[in-house]
């Protein structure tokens, strides 16, 4: 029950966290865009990107409920083609993003992500292309838990400004704004960092269990 619960909880934060992110993007005017935009080009890869993310979000979630992962195994599979799906769309879209982030770390951060993120879905969709469900399971765990970063990324903001400023001896030294472009040029490295531990911890467990 408490697992349940759990779960459903980080549905509705997910949701409540990503659905206000997407709505500028929503309008589908550049000049609500959070990031600097710098041709249409850009624009519409980072509006397609951030559209088929939120789909693999939403069908990763139903990937694992029991409802209809045991009950449902047809449902199940397709949910899961349109997961995949997603994250191959958005993955590769991520790639192009890249190249519009002018900041290496943060550059270096999403890319990452978008290989990590590739990778492991590959992995799900060839394991049970095999036949393979174990491997499967925990490879689509690996997989849901970096798109998740989406989630953790934005959570852990607060978390990451706290702690520059404890680090800077309870100072801004270089204003308000240097500390904020900071943060974020981190967090998806924080998100991702978060993540990995939480999943693997989880699959540790469930092997112990």
């Amino acid at each position: 029950m408490m697992q349940k619960k759990s779960w459903w909880i980080l549905v509705i934060v997910s949701v409540g966290i990503m659905i206000p992110f997407m709505i500028p993007y929503l309008t589908l005017n550049p000049a609500n865009s959070r990031v600097d935009i710098t041709s249409t080009t850009q624009y519409s890869i980072l509006v397609t990107h951030i559209g088929f993310a939120f789909i693999a979000l939403i069908t990763g979630f139903l990937q694992f409920m029991d409802r209809i992962r045991l009950r449902n195994p047809k449902v199940h599979r397709y949910v899961g083609r349109i997961y995949v799906v997603s994250v191959f769309i958005s993955g590769i879209l991520a790639l192009a993003v890249v190249f519009y982030i002018e900041n290496f770390t943060k550059a270096a951060a999403f890319l990452t992500l978008a290989i990590l993120w590739l990778f492991t879905c590959w992995k799900g969709y060839r394991t049970a292309v095999k036949g393979h469900f174990h491997a499967h399971r925990i490879w689509m765990m690996r997989s849901f838990g970096i798109t998740l970063v989406a989630v953790s990324a934005r959570v852990l903001v607060p978390v990451l400004l706290i702690t520059y400023y404890t680090f800077n001896g309870f100072m801004l030294p270089e204003g308000r704004d240097k500390m904020i472009e900071e943060v974020l040029n981190v967090n998806i490295w924080a998100g991702l960092v978060l993540n990995f531990v939480i999943v693997e911890w989880i699959i540790l467990n469930k092997k112990n269990g």
